[in-house]
């Protein structure tokens, strides 16, 4: 008897470990910071967008070749000097690098005349990332102090 009430006891904390397991879900504790860097990171990406959006501006009109355009990309996405303590603009970080680096390979391929839409397929998927990462930390950074409005 003392064993059936044992195994039906190791048998239900089982049960009840695997439904605790496969169905709660891990909810990161994120806090949300405004360091010096945290600022610089938003000023940084903000003027390389401006940029890089006036370079390509230029390389539609004709104004600008794909290899200036491309190297600008580039250029912009080692986003020098920054290093953001937040975790949603560490990871707006990572994916802006990400789509800036997909952008100069798109801009490399069409000037090759190649098919330029997978790397502008991902760069815009990496560009709609950091879009949501950004929205979902805009009212916790703003209480903070940093806007990341010019990013969105």
């Amino acid at each position: 008897m003392r064993i059936g009430l044992t195994a039906a006891g190791v048998l239900a904390a089982l049960l009840l470990a695997l439904v605790l397991a496969t169905s709660g879900r891990a909810r990161p504790n994120t806090v949300h910071t405004c360091s010096a860097t945290d600022r610089q990171f938003i000023e940084t990406a903000r003027t390389n967008m401006t940029a890089l959006e006036l370079w390509s501006e230029q390389y539609q009109s004709g104004d600008a070749s794909g290899e200036d355009v491309e190297g600008q990309a580039r250029t912009a996405a080692k986003m020098r000097g920054t290093g953001p303590t937040d975790s949603s603009l560490r990871q707006t970080r990572r994916l802006v690098t990400g789509m800036l680096s997909e952008y100069a390979k798109a801009i490399r391929q069409q000037e090759r005349r190649r098919d330029a839409g997978p790397h502008m397929y991902r760069a815009y998927r990496l560009a709609n990332f950091a879009h949501i990462v950004l929205v979902r930390a805009q009212a916790p950074l703003a209480q903070h102090g940093c806007d990341v409005s010019p990013l969105l």
